[in-house]
């Protein structure tokens, strides 16, 4: 009976059950997952990103246009962000270490979601909802 179930009404519950159980999370803590997107970013390269790039990296992932532009803003504010001489964004010591208090948050918030699943079911899951996508858009390209 599973197996007649729609992939899109289970991935849509997932996706916004998910979302919501972190996005709470973090909200008790005073933060966005899209400030949380971008403190990664900036940090997750070889080099520092500008803003336009830290912008059209993320907006894709943003609830809208011009979200990212706003965290951006936002994280200046708090004194988490700075720009250097080249105007590269950069995280300050306060933002490296709101950066780290995060990452160890959805560390632990992940736990929770995949209790009971093993790292091989995962990834089998992983596997088919991925090569479903790539169907999808190859039944859209003929």
């Amino acid at each position: 009976m599973l197996a007649t179930q729609p992939i899109g009404y289970w991935s849509g519950l997932a996706h916004v059950a998910v979302t919501r159980h972190l996005r709470d999370a973090m909200a008790r803590i005073d933060v966005t997952q899209p400030q949380y997107w971008v403190l990664n970013r900036v940090n997750g390269g070889p080099a520092a990103p500008s803003r336009e790039e830290v912008v059209i990296q993320l907006t894709p992932l943003a609830d809208g246009p011009h979200e990212i532009a706003r965290v951006i803003d936002q994280l200046f504010h708090r004194g988490w962000l700075r720009t250097d001489a080249g105007q590269r964004l950069q995280l300050t010591d306060a933002g490296e270490a709101a950066r780290v208090r995060l990452r160890e948050m959805v560390t632990e918030l992940r736990a929770v979601v995949h209790e009971g699943i093993s790292d091989e079911e995962y990834v089998a899951a992983l596997k088919v909802l991925r090569r479903m996508v790539a169907n999808v858009e190859e039944a859209g390209e003929s």
